[in-house]
């Protein structure tokens, strides 16, 4: 059970409005997990390990980046008059930096996973959460598409799931959240586990905490990463 969840929760990483950009950057405990090719090592990390992302690694990278662009604008300016939010999300993830998010303490049979999704996010609302003192985001359900390698040869797995997210803000932060898992396809292997790990957070809301968790994050650290490449921000 403690797999499955950890595997939702890689799931809920990409969709859940900024999730997806949460942990972009950063592995356990806020430690860079990659690097942009020929950008120089941080102070006292050996040159021979900081990985160097693929070509797709790094256009994956750039199409997150401005589709974060777009939703910190909102977050910043408060303004709800606009164009909304639309984005072809990818991410993968390598296998190695998924057992560093796991801790070592939970077994990953995979290898690489990358997840896709469309996000779809209205603007009025982003605003709203950031302007009001208490309102409520309910994304409409979103599906994710997840490709598991495995580590031997043979096809990946495919896993499809629906969720609909939704998450309480209360004076411009995160309060609550939950997933809302809907319908999901797997092979036998792991279909089981998912349906048991979709009932059990959609019962016990589990993962509440990690979406407020993940969703601040963003609208804090992540977004102040870009404040320079806000369109709403700079001067006419």
């Amino acid at each position: 059970m403690k797999r499955t969840v950890s595997l939702l929760a890689l799931l809920a990483l990409l969709v859940v409005g900024c999730a997806g950009f949460a942990a972009e950057e950063t592995g356990p405990q806020g430690a860079d997990t990659k690097q942009a090719a020929g950008a120089p090592p941080a102070a006292g990390t050996p040159a021979e390990n900081v990985p160097v992302l693929t070509p797709e690694e790094k256009a994956e990278k750039e199409a997150r980046k401005a589709c974060k662009i777009k939703i910190c604008d909102i977050l910043a300016t408060k303004n709800p008059v606009g164009d909304d939010v639309s984005c072809d999300i990818v991410k993968t993830w390598r296998g190695e930096d998924i057992v560093k998010m796991l801790g070592g303490k939970i077994d990953w049979p995979w290898g690489n996973a990358t997840c896709q999704s469309k996000l779809e996010l209205k603007r009025a609302p982003l605003a709203k959460a950031m302007s009001e003192a208490a309102y409520t985001i309910a994304l409409p359900s979103q599906k994710v598409r997840c490709t598991l390698a495995q580590k031997d040869k043979g096809e990946p797995y495919v896993v499809e799931i629906a969720m609909a997210p939704k998450v309480t803000f209360k004076d411009g932060k995160a309060s609550e959240g939950s997933v809302n898992w809907g319908e999901a396809s797997a092979p036998l292997l792991i279909y089981p586990l998912i349906y048991a790990g979709t009932g059990l957070d959609n019962s016990t809301n589990v993962l509440g905490p990690d979406v407020v968790t993940m969703v601040n994050e963003f609208a804090t650290k992540k977004c102040a990463e870009v404040k320079t490449e806000l369109p709403g921000t700079k001067p006419n």
